[in-house]
Formats: structure tokens, C-alpha cells, sequence
């Protein structure tokens, strides 16, 4: 696995808030990830969330993509995989954080002739706002210009609110929300199966549709700097956690955002 980012990567990411990795796993860790996603996503069935509170069903957003979240508590061999202190340091190194906790996992597959994914931010789903969220995103599939690799639009992130769309069916919705990004060129990220990309919470991206008769697998992380507070939103955390909540407490409970890496305590 790649473990070092260099400091021109770093500012590379920095800059334009999205850095694709090349070779970022080798064909043997390739294999395991395939096995693991492949396993947990057979396991879990039509649950999006392990307790079977999220199902998917025949809406245009589930023909986005097969969508699978914290496989890393239900499953064994991704929880090995997702809570690998080197790609924690490589988030936080990247984000320029001391600290970096897990907020969700999600296996994203483009279906044979999936949707395309909507123009969106991500971290104002979240239940934290941070303007270093970081998520990593892990081809397991080759990624292409034809089976729905991603898009971005760098820079975005230093210019972005909080304010979002949601992944409709219009394509632009964001623009409404940023119309000053209407005209901007997107950057295409194809990926060969084993390279990854890193991209900024705030960093505009979407997707295209999968215009072939064949899967496109992809794994994918968002991290939470150590330290970020709670904004009001649930996303992903259970309601019985959510009531033990204020507005700006200190989000830390290790048994769901567990810490990956911390600065000092390799």
C-alpha cells in the first residue's frame, strides 16, 4: 500500500482539494479489498445500515448506485481494512490535522447502466461541519469516462458554504446554490482499479452514468478530524446516541468514530 504523501501532493491536494493516488494498493490488496466489499455487501442484502433502518428500493437515487454504509461494523475484514492507522495518517497528513476519526464507510457500485451522480458537496450531509473533512475513494474496478468514473471541480472547496443539494435527477442542481461555478471546466478522474482518490468535504464532484452492461465497484471512507463538534444533523449516527447530544459537543464516542491515527502516537 502507498504510505507516504509528498509535500507536493500535500499541496497539490491543498490547492485544489481533490489528489488521485496512482498504484495506492497492489494487486494482492486489490484481491482482498474485492473479497471483503464483495462479502460484506452479500451479507448485509438489502440494508444500507447494519440495523436495517436504511433498505434499498427501485428510486431513482438507489439506481445511482448500490450503496452500502459502515461495513466496518458488521463485518470483520473491513473493519481491519477501514481502520488502517496508514491510510488515517495519509488523511490526516493530506487535511493537515492532528487527529482523524472514521465517520463513515461506504461501498458505492455503479450498477450496469446506473444514473449518473449529481454535482454535491458531502460534508453537509454530516453531523459535523469541518472545513478539513477528507474522504478517500478506492477504485476496486477500473473507473472510466464511460462506466461512471468521478468528476470534480477543483478549488471549490475553499469557496464553498455549508449550503448543498441533494442527488436528484437534475444533474446542476448545485449550481442554484454556487452559480459561480456554472462555467468552471470539471477535472475527470479516471482511476485504474487500485488507485485512489482523496478529496476535500467541500470539494464540488459527482459522477457520471454507467454507459456499460458491466459493474463498477468502489470503496470509499469519509474521516472527521479528532476534535470536530456536533451540528445538529443526524446522518448516520443512531438515534439513541443522537439524544445524548447538544450543539457543539465534542463528537468522540470511539465505539462509532473510532480514531485511526493522532499525531504522536504512531
Amino acid at each position: 500500500m502507498f504510505t507516504d504523501v509528498s509535500s507536493e501532493q500535500i499541496d497539490e491536494y491543498r490547492r485544489d482539494g481533490v489528489l488521485v493516488i496512482e498504484n495506492f494498493l497492489d494487486g494482492d490488496e486489490l484481491d482482498v479489498w474485492r473479497k471483503n466489499v464483495d462479502d460484506a455487501i452479500e451479507q448485509r442484502q438489502d440494508r444500507k445500515l447494519a440495523d436495517g433502518s436504511m433498505r434499498s428500493g427501485d428510486s431513482f437515487y438507489d439506481r445511482v448506485f448500490t450503496q452500502r454504509i459502515n461495513l466496518w461494523e458488521d463485518h470483520s475484514g473491513m473493519r481491519e481494512l477501514i481502520l488502517d492507522k496508514r491510510i488515517g495518517k495519509i488523511a490526516a497528513d493530506l487535511a493537515g490535522v492532528d487527529g482523524i476519526r472514521v465517520w463513515h464507510d461506504q461501498a458505492l457500485i455503479k450498477e450496469p447502466w446506473a444514473n449518473p451522480t449529481a454535482w454535491h458537496l458531502d460534508n453537509p450531509y454530516w453531523s459535523f461541519s469541518s472545513k478539513n473533512a477528507i474522504s478517500i475513494w478506492i477504485a476496486l474496478d477500473d473507473a472510466t469516462l464511460s462506466n461512471g468514473c468521478l468528476y470534480f471541480l477543483p478549488g471549490t472547496h475553499d469557496e464553498a458554504t455549508f449550503e448543498n443539494s441533494g442527488i436528484t435527477q437534475e444533474m446542476a442542481d448545485l449550481f442554484k446554490v454556487y452559480p459561480e461555478w456554472v462555467n468552471r471546466d470539471p477535472l475527470p478522474g479516471p482511476m485504474r482499479a487500485g488507485d485512489c482518490s482523496f478529496h476535500n468535504g467541500l470539494t464540488a464532484h459527482g459522477a457520471g452514468a454507467n454507459m456499460t452492461p458491466y459493474r463498477r465497484r468502489a470503496m470509499t471512507c469519509a474521516f472527521m478530524p479528532d476534535g470536530s463538534t456536533f451540528n445538529g444533523q443526524k446522518n448516520v449516527l443512531p438515534d439513541s446516541y443522537i439524544e445524548t447530544l447538544s450543539i457543539g459537543q465534542v463528537l468522540r464516542n470511539d465505539d462509532l468514530n473510532p480514531l485511526i491515527y493522532k499525531h504522536g502516537n504512531e
